[in-house]
């Protein structure tokens, strides 16, 4: 679970005082705390940034009457795919499942992308798919990565103006480690990026971070 922005003991009284008597200007807040206006200057500029607190000129501070966990999701409705995205691993549809083997160990990733000649997106590949190919005696230099990869309609795709917690529950949904970001084309959908779930919890621990 992703944590909630987490407060400490000299925040939340100053959240306190406001509730009650805001607007109040910081003057106003560093008196009833017998505190300095510098040394509460940091903290309301963490509760302004973060959303809790709203500032007006010549007015001063009040409450916003958000929670820490309202916060967090609006936080999480401003990522979007483009910001957190990776550089996209792909194949050629006439490549054989040890050449996508090799190529998936080399880069060390979960997915690969299969392309036709003209770049094009046709399938995708998952670990999940070249180890049940690998099993048995065939011969996987021989076998086209075409014949074991999902092909379309069947890919989950997203754009990289998609937003990041969108992604997330297709990913959730879907039980896969990562998707192509596409841009549509007249010929078809081209590979411009990847995200996966390692994108994903970078980008959330980010914001938690933040707050």
């Amino acid at each position: 679970m992703v944590r909630t922005i987490e407060l400490n003991k000299r925040q939340e009284k100053i959240l306190d005082i406001v509730k009650e008597n805001g607007p109040i200007t910081g003057e106003h807040i560093a008196e009833r705390l017998n505190l300095t206006r510098a040394t509460l200057r940091p903290d309301l500029a963490i509760l302004t940034m973060a959303g809790f607190l709203d500032a007006r000129p010549r007015v001063g501070y009040f409450y916003t009457g958000k929670t820490g966990a309202q916060l967090l999701t609006e936080n999480m409705q401003k990522l979007y795919v483009k910001d957190y995205q990776s550089i996209p691993v792909v194949v050629s549809e006439s490549a054989s499942v040890y050449d996508a083997i090799v190529t998936m160990f080399l880069e060390d990733v979960g997915t690969l992308f299969v392309v036709d000649k003209d770049s094009l997106l046709v399938g995708v590949l998952s670990r999940k798919d070249l180890l049940r190919a690998s099993i048995g005696k065939q011969e996987l230099a021989a076998i086209p990565v075409n014949i074991i990869m999902t092909r379309m309609p069947n890919i989950t795709m997203c754009q990289k103006e998609d937003l990041l917690i969108d992604v997330a529950q297709q990913l959730i949904d879907k039980q896969i480690d990562g998707m192509p970001i596409v841009k549509e084309t007249e010929k078809g959908f081209e590979v411009i990026g990847r995200i996966t779930k390692t994108n994903l919890t970078k980008a959330f621990v980010a914001l938690a971070g933040e707050h």
